[in-house]
């Protein structure tokens, strides 16, 4: 079975349902395509989230990734940098920061550990490159998905008229 590059799978699309019926019953087969449209659908709220929680991460790394670059600049200077600190989203304080030649970065799962500036440089754009290659990894299975999900759709509707034209055929048939 064909499958994205991240192993998704593609919906089959039914050209011929008197071909494709063959092999399976109406009811049999509504169920199927309505189980993977569940699955898709599933698999779809995942990648929402997914997305939701890269476009939350990219710019705090971005926001974090340029603070340590400016310390960087400001390398060799005896002159302390007087900033705001955020210490919530509405809440700031006044800070004197001494020259520095290293950070401490928030790791996540209450982990902080201590960088050299260029160490910090490195490891954030390190991050920043692949967040940003898993928003666009993610961004193109949300669209494959929304393909394999109307697919699917069209299928269900194809075979359900089918069995309806089917139905109606028969019945004249006995009259």
């Amino acid at each position: 079975m064909e499958a994205n590059p991240r192993g998704i799978p593609k919906a089959p699309f039914v050209d011929n349902v008197d071909e494709y019926l063959k092999t399976d019953t109406v009811e049999a087969t509504l169920r199927k395509f309505t189980e993977a449209v569940s699955k898709y659908k599933f698999m779809e709220n995942s990648k929402l989230q997914q997305r939701g929680s890269l476009e939350q991460k990219i710019p705090e790394i971005e926001k974090t990734l340029a603070t340590v670059e400016f310390f960087i600049s400001k390398r060799g200077s005896d002159e302390p940098v007087k900033t705001l600190f955020e210490v919530n989203d509405t809440l700031y304080a006044h800070a004197t920061i001494p020259p520095t030649e290293t950070v401490n970065l928030w790791l996540g799962a209450n982990v902080m550990l201590e960088y050299t500036l260029d160490e910090a440089q490195e490891l954030l754009s390190s991050k920043l490159a692949i967040a940003k290659s898993n928003l666009k990894d993610t961004i193109e299975d949300l669209e494959f998905l929304r393909d394999q999900i109307t697919t699917m759709e069209v299928n269900t509707a194809r075979v359900y008229n089918w069995d309806v034209k089917q139905r109606r055929l028969a019945t004249a048939a006995a009259k």
